[in-house]
């Protein structure tokens, strides 16, 4: 389990941010969270196959993690839990690459057998956690 001076952390040395799973549609929580994190300072790239190529709240979307202009501090996931292993394997596929240093899973999202595969990459894991809420949580004020 993550802690609060863990996070804390984390949020600290952030600053950019993939989001797989990003939406334009202004109801999705993926599209909320993006908007708040950007409003706070963080660079945040939208991944969505679907929309690859558009802008979405000032930021081009990729098709894939592959495509995000490297490097990243964080990869924050929004998908549907039977997309999470072929969406971790993506991840730690060019982790090296990117610099990914944290995979964090939204609220609704933690599978312990892919998070012992995150951290053997060495790399961190927060699951069931949402960035904004953490964000506000932890960093008003800081």
């Amino acid at each position: 389990m993550t802690t609060d001076d863990q996070i804390s952390s984390i949020l600290h040395a952030t600053r950019r941010i993939a989001l797989i799973g990003a939406s334009p549609r202004p109801e999705r929580h993926s599209n909320r969270v993006m908007a708040f994190m950007q409003q706070h300072g963080y660079r945040v790239i939208p991944v969505n196959p679907a929309y690859a190529g558009q802008t979405l709240l000032g930021e081009t979307v990729a098709a894939s993690l592959a495509e995000v202009p490297a490097p990243v501090d964080l990869v924050d996931i929004f998908r549907r839990p039977d997309a999470l292993a072929e969406t971790v394997a993506d991840i730690l596929a060019v982790a090296a690459d990117k610099q990914i240093r944290v995979v964090w899973m939204q609220l609704g999202l933690a599978d312990e057998a892919l998070a012992e595969k995150v951290q053997s990459a060495g790399l961190t894991i927060v699951m069931d956690r949402c960035l904004k809420i953490e964000y506000g949580r932890l960093m008003s004020g800081a």
